[in-house]
């Protein structure tokens, strides 16, 4: 096994395609101090922490300094730096050859060229600083290469590109891996074009391929290679971490792939200019990510004058944690949205849900549109913030009362140069929301410097939308929904598709075209609760909007957003919930495992965190939220992944007698729930409890708040809980393994949280022969040849549900818990 530990300097974590990495392994101290990384939870009944990595660098010549101007990464050696962790498998090659070709690995750390692996190196080819290292020389060939003693068949050939040759005048050259046949120019691969730029994926016959697929090279997208033979196709695959793949040519596989043995060759030249040389690593390795996050700091320790650096990383958690408390849901929805094919961004946003007493209206767009003053006209009137506006939101609105319709105050305000520009380039889509019981009045306007460009949205005397506009100056063409009073007293929500059609939307449902309104440039300022001083609003606005937008997006933000002020989504499933969550975190996408999930209800109002409404879903489900460990995202697991675990999807077994010291059984109290009181908000207070538990052991409370639709579903939950935790199974909690010394490493490698696995020929002491556990967390410690690492576990039968009919899970009086 290889440490890989690699760097995004100059990267933000939260935008991994544009993350070039570097490769710090060779400082990464690890022979006494290894890389401990923490994951899950310590038990299935806690939250599954911020996963951590810690890890000591050398720091000898001031590289991980921050602030160094000599060091290598500066100016990026500073705190949040991208980093990810991985192990990398190198395979060793059992038995007689022919041997496949996946089992040929080197990880090139031992300073010499393998003479078995590679018997025929040619041109200078060397080991050098842990990689091969190839020359490419001027008019001659330079390689690495093994004898014929490989099967390419259902196998793979994979190498990390670490540097590249640059062109140094020459008008041709090549670095390329080639799986070579019998026969001399015969050979399939990848091949790297110093002078072009360009990776091409060749079947050469007699050295030519007049159907290669080319490809600009890509640092990040093309680090590491793979040629791969399955199921009658041979695919080139390329990868940025060595774990995820993407094809980018496949064709059906050559017969001299099935009949003959193969030979690897690494080979490079070129025709004229300057020789130098490229760079493979980690030949043949299985890449298994342990962590992907970003590093708190670079603290610099000095042991006389040794230096080194031992940092300690963080998961995603740590940006989701700092992130401010969220706002009403609808005002997520707006400043989150984001429709498929479209571009679209909030170029003015005025929630309007200042404080009482305040002067003036900001914008949250974040594009810099300025804020609305309060405005007097005339004399007397009042407009008031911080007055109750749409219930399920929990915002305020601002309530404009004037004296007359030419008497009162109004908001106006410049929008700014930026919100004039983008009001040029794209279309605006509008919205807001209304509450009136008064015709004749304006809502809100927005016109250009020079008044050429005027748009008003106003109620008519019928209190019916009528939208007016000019594109030339001069009197104000006037367009008449043909909707219905918009003046009963209630709160009505208002979107103008921008888009050509301009298509209405009431209420979250799809009214008039109004394709006659003229395009609007320029804008520059804006009125809300009366236009230009006249015709001023009785009653409330609230979260006006403008969008700028390069196609239609009424169809989707008009019913999501009136949803979301009207019932905060009450009634959506989790894990559409938890997506929709993850996108006010601006994470695009969330890793759904399982298929229970129930409906949730409202978190409409302002005030916590993200990362605390996902726990309150995750409680409410008694599902599992964790950020993955290969990339910037998050994982949520229903609790049905966990239902009766199935022996043929165990992802290992491990005799008792491979576990190392600190592996432990326990029968105790520790879980014991045998009384809930459980409720949700707005609905009944119940309580289940297990008589017979707590007759033998007593009671052992818990109180269970939940965010579900139905007084039923609450006891539902309550039931989940009592029946799995009154009388608590014996089970091992900790098993721990020297991982890097069994024969199905990579199978342990693969366990996740909610894996499970069983530990076989318990000792004869144990309740069973054999133990299943599922996996909650773990830490795990990795050093050069060790790989220690430490699960947290819990009963699998612990979510074993009845299954009618079945063997196992149908037992009367014994697997009897309904799933719910």
């Amino acid at each position: 096994m290889a440490l890989l530990v690699e760097v995004g300097w100059g990267g933000v974590v939260q935008l991994p395609a544009t993350i070039t990495w570097t490769d710090i392994s060779p400082y990464v101290d690890g022979i006494i101090r290894g890389v401990v990384i923490t994951r899950g939870a310590a038990d299935e009944l806690s939250e599954t922490q911020p996963g951590t990595a810690t890890l000591s660098l050398d720091n000898d010549d001031g590289r991980f300094t921050p602030g160094n101007s000599s060091s290598p990464y500066y100016p990026f050696v500073r705190r949040n730096a991208p980093i990810r962790v991985s192990a990398a498998v190198i395979p060793t090659r059992t038995g007689s050859a022919p041997y496949a070709l996946a089992s040929l690995g080197d990880d090139f750390d031992d300073r010499t060229v393998s003479t078995t692996l590679w018997p025929n190196n040619y041109g200078g080819a060397s080991e050098t600083g842990g990689r091969m290292r190839v020359p490419v020389p001027v008019g001659t060939t330079a390689g690495y290469q093994s004898a014929r003693e490989w099967t390419f068949t259902a196998s793979k050939l994979t190498a990390k590109l670490v540097t590249l040759p640059a062109a140094n005048g020459s008008s041709t050259g090549s670095a390329s891996m080639w799986v070579n046949s019998t026969t001399s120019g015969t050979r399939i691969g990848w091949s790297y074009n110093p002078v072009s730029g360009n990776l091409s994926c060749q079947n050469q016959t007699g050295f030519s391929d007049g159907s290669a697929v080319s490809m600009a090279y890509s640092a990040i997208d093309h680090v590491w290679l793979r040629v791969r033979e399955a199921g009658g196709t041979v695919y080139w695959e390329s990868s940025g971490d060595g774990s995820s793949w993407t094809v980018r040519r496949s064709l059906a596989t050559p017969a001299w792939v099935t009949s003959q043995t193969v030979a690897v060759e690494f080979a490079a030249t070129r025709t004229g200019g300057t020789a130098d040389y490229i760079e493979w690593d980690f030949v043949g390795a299985d890449v298994r990510p342990r962590f992907y996050g970003m590093v708190n700091e670079f603290p610099i320790e000095w042991e006389g004058l040794v230096s080194t650096v031992q940092i300690t990383c963080t998961d995603l958690f740590k940006r989701l944690n700092r992130l401010p408390v969220l706002k009403s849901m609808l005002a997520e929805e707006i400043l989150h949205q984001d429709v498929g094919g479209v571009t679209d961004f909030v170029s003015a946003y005025y929630p309007l849900t200042e404080p009482s007493g305040s002067l003036a209206a900001g914008d949250l767009s974040g594009r810099g549109s300025g804020a609305l003053a309060v405005t007097q006209v005339g004399a007397g009137g009042t407009l008031e913030f911080g007055t109750d506006g749409l219930a399920d939101t929990g915002d305020t609105a601002a309530t404009f009362t004037p004296a007359s319709g030419s008497a009162g105050k109004y908001l106006t305000g410049d929008l700014g140069a930026q919100f004039a520009a983008d009001s040029t380039t794209y279309w605006q889509t509008t919205e807001f929301w209304i509450k009136t019981t008064t015709v004749s009045r304006a809502i809100l306007g927005m016109f250009d410097g020079g008044l050429d460009h005027q748009i008003v949205y106003a109620l008519n005397a019928s209190g019916v939308l009528t939208i007016e506009h000019t594109d030339g100056g001069g009197t104000l063409t006037v367009y008449t929904s043909g909707g219905a009073s918009l003046t009963d007293g209630n709160w009505h929500h208002i979107v103008h598709d921008g888009y050509p059609t301009k298509q209405l939307y009431v209420d979250g449902v799809a009214s008039s075209f109004t394709s006659s309104v003229v395009d609007m440039t320029g804008l520059r300022t804006m009125h809300i609760g009366g236009y230009r001083g006249a015709r001023l609003f009785n009653g409330q606005i609230a979260h006006v909007a403008v969008t700028s937008v390069s196609g239609s997006i009424g169809a989707t933000i008009s019913p999501s957003h009136y949803q979301a002020a009207t019932t905060g989504f009450s009634g959506e499933d989790a894990d559409v919930r938890m997506a929709r969550l993850a996108r006010y975190a601006g994470i695009p996408s969330v890793t759904i495992l399982g298929s229970t999930h129930d409906a949730i209800a409202s978190q409409g109002p302002a005030g916590t965190g993200v990362v605390a409404r996902m726990r309150e879903v995750e409680s409410t489900e008694s599902g599992k939220l964790y950020a993955e460990r290969d990339y910037y995202g998050l994982a949520y697991q229903s609790r049905d992944l966990r239902y009766n675990p199935d022996p043929s999807t165990e992802v290992f077994t491990i005799n008792y007698a491979d576990l190392e010291p600190g592996s432990n059984y326990a029968d105790d109290d520790q879980k014991m729930v045998n009384s809930v009181e459980a409720s949700r908000p707005g609905g009944a207070t119940q309580k289940v409890t297990a008589p017979a538990s707590v007759l033998a052991f007593g009671e052992y409370p818990q109180r269970l708040d939940v965010i579900k639709t139905s007084d039923n579903s609450v006891l539902d939950a309550a039931y989940w809980l009592v029946s799995r935790y009154a009388n608590p199974q014996p089970e091992m909690r900790e098993v721990v393994i020297e991982a890097y010394t069994m024969s199905n490493y990579l199978d342990i490698l693969d366990a996740e949280i909610s894996s499970y696995f069983t530990v076989t020929s318990m000792p004869s002491q144990a309740p069973a022969s054999s133990v299943r556990a599922t996996v909650e967390g773990y830490t795990e410690t990795l050093r050069e040849r060790s790989h220690v690492i430490q699960f947290h576990t819990s009963a699998s039968v612990t979510d074993s549900v009845w299954v009618l009919g079945d063997s196992t899970y149908g037992v009367l009086d014994s697997t009897t818990r309904l799933a719910y």
